[in-house]
């Protein structure tokens, strides 16, 4: 799920970070900061954090623009996600259409179809979901284990990206019946 990883790309130095007698990598750290963290990379990995911000070669001045543009390599933390592996999460909202689950710096749905193998009453203003026949619950605050079965990022804007999750296999759901079930075995 976290990586951490050497990148290189280029940042867009504005003219007016260009003064005389003084360096643009005071400015590099804090542009750099500012491009990459909190998006998406070209793998559609997400990147937390960038840090050891280091200028590669010349910067470039394009014509009509004035500002510069510098290759940067720095150390990135990434979030990643793949189809179909299985993630830890708490629930941080119930709604009529099931469950989101924090995933890292992400949300994702667990549908109210995609819980258990069991009919569900949902009950936002209680916090929480019921299996009818089980009685079996999910709430908000609950840590809960699913697989990711659809990813949609939106790289213009990682809060929009859609994430589907299930709970209905073996060894997936509330860990707590995660805990009920592996006791019943004993």
């Amino acid at each position: 799920m976290y990586k951490v990883v050497t990148k290189e790309d280029t940042i867009r130095i504005p003219a007016e970070y260009m003064r005389r007698g003084q360096s643009l990598d005071q400015y590099i750290d804090r542009l750099s900061m500012t491009a990459f963290e909190g998006r998406f990379d070209e793998e559609n990995r997400f990147i937390l954090v960038t840090t050891n911000h280091q200028p590669i070669g010349r910067g470039r001045i394009i014509h009509g623009d004035g500002a510069i543009y510098q290759r940067v390599r720095f150390d990135a933390v990434l979030f990643c996600m793949d189809d179909y592996e299985v993630v830890e999460g708490a629930v941080s909202e119930i709604n009529e259409f099931g469950a989101f689950v924090r995933i890292g710096p992400m949300e994702a749905l667990l549908h109210k179809s995609q819980i258990m193998e069991d009919t569900v009453d949902v009950n936002p203003g209680a916090g929480h979901i019921q299996g009818k026949q089980t009685g079996r619950k999910i709430g908000v605050g609950d840590s809960v284990r699913g697989r990711i079965v659809s990813l949609s990022f939106d790289t213009t804007d990682p809060r929009r990206s859609k994430i589907g999750l299930t709970s209905k296999q073996p060894g997936l759901g509330c860990h707590l019946w995660i805990d009920e079930d592996n006791n019943m075995g004993e």
